[in-house]
């Protein structure tokens, strides 16, 4: 039988009552859509995520930050917040103004709790916080959607703070709350909730085997949202509905990171960072898009 195109770029679906078979992780690909592989880099804290300015870049661990040159990958600057202390899961970070913004949870703390942490890019100092406190679900990303970001991909969510809680199926989850009930949310400036999309369900089942769900997102080429699972080596590429409150699933792209927290370079165009938390190392690479 052949299927559509469609069918088989994006899914786990019924078609004439049979199920589509999905490719293996790493092997679904989009037409148009591509990876390079730039570089990699070493660092100890590498684990979480990566966030990235003009001159450097920050790996992000639990509880540590280390600040890395982008042209050599020296390590310059580190944080060390302590396995006791009260940053317990730093997921992910980006530059902003001089800041570091740290996104935090209590993983795999129940009930989940959440909070933005600021750090000075200069000396790595933690200098601020904002509790959400208990949220539906826990804090994975944060990005903001501005007139740089914009394309045809956002425009719901244009010049709004967007930002992903999860919820797990695994020993993190909370009583009768599984990845499906992740949920994507627009924010103003107050950090008051102004809007929200849910995942659709075949990119819940595409990530989701381990319990887990959204680790990464951010705005990237053509104004889209990107996203990473927990441990597959793939990026999605998602558009906000312009009716309904499921997002759209439009492209898959094979890389190398296992999922976890990635940052677009913000005076490079296309080229995004990413870890890989089994080798502890940050990998630079360009995606380009039809």
């Amino acid at each position: 039988m052949k299927l559509p195109l469609l069918f088989l770029l994006l899914g786990a679906t019924m078609w004439a009552g049979e199920p589509v078979v999905m490719p293996p992780i790493g092997q679904l690909t989009t037409p148009g859509w591509r990876y390079e592989e730039l570089r990699r880099f070493k660092s100890p804290e590498a684990g979480q995520g990566v966030a990235v300015d003009r001159e450097f870049f920050y790996a992000i661990n639990n509880h540590t930050i280390g600040k890395y040159r982008k042209t050599t990958g020296e390590r310059v600057a580190g944080w060390e917040g302590g396995a006791g202390g009260a940053i317990i899961h730093l997921n992910a970070g980006f530059v902003r103004e001089g800041r570091i913004y740290g996104v935090h949870s209590n993983y795999p703390g129940v009930p989940m709790l959440s909070s933005l942490e600021c750090f000075d890019i200069a000396t790595l100092k933690h200098v601020g916080s904002h509790s959400f406190g208990r949220m539906d679900g826990s804090f994975t990303w944060l990005d903001r959607s501005t007139e740089l970001t914009a394309g045809r991909g956002n425009g719901p969510a244009a010049g709004r703070w967007i930002a992903c809680f999860v919820h797990y199926g695994n020993r993190a989850a909370e009583p009768n709350r599984d990845a499906a009930w992740t949920q994507i949310i627009a924010l103003d400036d107050e950090w008051r909730r102004t809007a929200g999309w849910a995942l659709p369900a075949d990119l819940i089942a595409r990530f989701g085997g381990r319990g887990f769900s959204a680790s990464g997102g951010a705005f990237g080429p053509g104004g889209f949202l990107y996203l990473t699972g927990h441990d597959n080596t793939e990026l999605y590429v998602m558009e906000f509905p312009q009716a309904g409150s499921v997002m759209k699933w439009i492209a898959t792209i094979p890389f190398p990171s296992e999922g976890q927290a990635f940052c677009w370079d913000p005076h490079e165009a296309g080229v995004l960072y990413s870890v890989l938390k089994r080798t502890k190392e940050v990998i630079v690479g360009r995606v380009t898009r039809p």
